[in-house]
């Protein structure tokens, strides 16, 4: 049967689907990519902004749309807050976040398959005996091992849309990790809601700690990677983990806002010193760290003066790359609640600033790097512009793209790479003589701006 899977939002979602595509395609399912008509359409939701809920209800809209015959299912957070305004798009079935790890057994115990083996019972460990095939946009597997909040930002839908805080047990995700490794996988990256509470429900107050220290131990993964951790979930002990190489440079600390007036009326469990001094203990440790937040412009109350204390502290922390996002008021929250609501004009003009610093931050970033050779994990052979090929990613999230002998098939290879220009977004870089994709030492295309 043939079976098209597509999520939007966090990297959670993306995690989700992944697991889902290595059940079905274990049960014998051939599974297609955007453009070819299938059987079974999956579509994991997101509503964090109203505009994520539009988009899935456009997406749900297409899918019925592109083979109007095919069973539709939907998930994730806007069909587990609005279940009925999704049953009205046409989908046969919605299936809650509490029982989204069973999509695969629900949907086959619903009729909506055929022409495969059975679906078996949920197993966190399993895996099919085959790397899951996805056109070659992903070699990194995104490994869920968290889910649910505990937290009550004032401005957050997710706290309601996917409860309290859970953890997956350790064995498990050593287990799902070590057949990753099996498989050729290059990178794992933890995943979660609020992943920093890893283990709490569990009355392990250390518990990501202890879950990083033990994949470092017990599995053999070239590449580890942290999603979103929030500030207050780490201390400088923490940081030690990072004497090891496999756990890469790269550090996701939402900061939401850079005024602390702005941050208390969102509930939000830190302050421009602690957040400052978080950031320099963690640049102290581990070379070459990258830091990445969001933040959220127009939050209820937000002053002019308020967005410009934001600005000048996001450019003085020097990021590498910010998420910006208009405040999006949710219905269920706080802060929809709270006076001072800001007009949108003066939203949209806010977000423009930001993502102006944005840009000239990331630039500013990339042109560090330049002139140093890094390993680089290719993942996928697109079209990027100015005759370059391959993309992918130095451990520290910096996207690099290079150009390859047409027949090169660089694909899930870490190669050490210099970098030795910025193009738009990311960095250009030369594969060494020898390799797969530079055989005889092609010299790079030299891009002038």
């Amino acid at each position: 049967m043939r079976i098209r899977l597509d999520s939007i939002g966090c990297r959670l979602n993306i995690s989700e689907v992944e697991e889902m595509a290595r059940v079905f395609a274990g049960a014998g399912h051939r599974l297609v990519g955007p453009g070819d008509v299938a059987d079974l359409y999956v579509f994991n939701t997101c509503a964090v902004t109203h505009v994520a809920a539009r988009k899935s209800r456009q997406v749900i809209r297409q899918m019925r749309r592109a083979n109007p015959n095919a069973a539709v299912v939907a998930t994730g957070c806007y069909a587990q807050l609005s279940p009925q305004e999704v049953a009205a798009l046409g989908v046969d079935m919605v299936v809650s976040n509490e029982d989204k790890d069973r999509l695969p057994q629900l949907v086959a115990e619903a009729g909506l398959l055929h022409d495969a083996d059975p679906i078996p019972a949920p197993d966190a460990a399993f895996l099919p005996n085959t790397p899951l095939d996805d056109g070659g946009s992903h070699t990194r597997a995104f490994v869920k091992v968290q889910d649910g909040c505990d937290n009550r930002c004032t401005f957050c839908i997710v706290t309601v849309a996917r409860g309290a805080g859970r953890s997956r047990p350790l064995p498990d995700v050593i287990a799902e990790i070590n057949r990753l490794a099996e498989l050729g996988y290059q990178e794992a990256v933890l995943s979660g809601v609020h992943l920093g509470s890893y283990g709490h429900d569990l009355g392990a107050g250390h518990g990501l700690y202890q879950l990083v220290k033990t994949i470092l131990t017990e599995t053999d993964l070239p590449r580890l990677r942290l999603s979103s951790l929030e500030p207050w979930d780490l201390d400088a002990d923490f940081f030690e983990l990072w004497r090891s190489e496999r756990l890469l440079p790269h550090l996701h600390l939402p900061l939401q806002s850079g005024c602390d007036d702005t941050l208390r009326r969102m509930a939000r469990r830190t302050s421009q010193a602690e957040f400052s001094q978080l950031v320099r203990e963690a640049r102290a440790a581990i070379p070459d760290l990258s830091v990445t937040t969001d933040i959220i412009v127009g939050f209820p109350g937000e002053t002019d003066a308020e967005f410009e204390q934001s600005l000048n502290f996001v450019n003085e922390v020097e990021f590498a790359k910010l998420h910006v996002f208009r405040y999006s008021r949710r219905a269920g929250t706080s802060a929809a609640k709270m006076r001072g609501q800001v007009p949108d004009a003066v939203v949209q003009q806010r977000s423009q600033h930001m993502h102006t610093l944005n840009a000239q931050l990331e630039e500013s970033f990339r042109r560090r790097f330049v002139g140093r050779q890094m390993p680089v994990l290719w993942e996928s052979n697109e079209p990027y512009g100015f005759g370059l090929q391959w993309s992918g990613l130095t451990g520290n999230y910096l996207r690099v793209v290079t150009q390859t002998n047409p027949q090169a098939n660089l694909r899930n290879q870490v190669i050490p790479t210099k970098l030795v220009d910025t193009v738009p977004a990311a960095l250009l870089g030369q594969l060494p003589t020898g390799v797969a994709g530079n055989p005889t030492g092609l010299p790079v295309l030299r891009v002038i701006a």
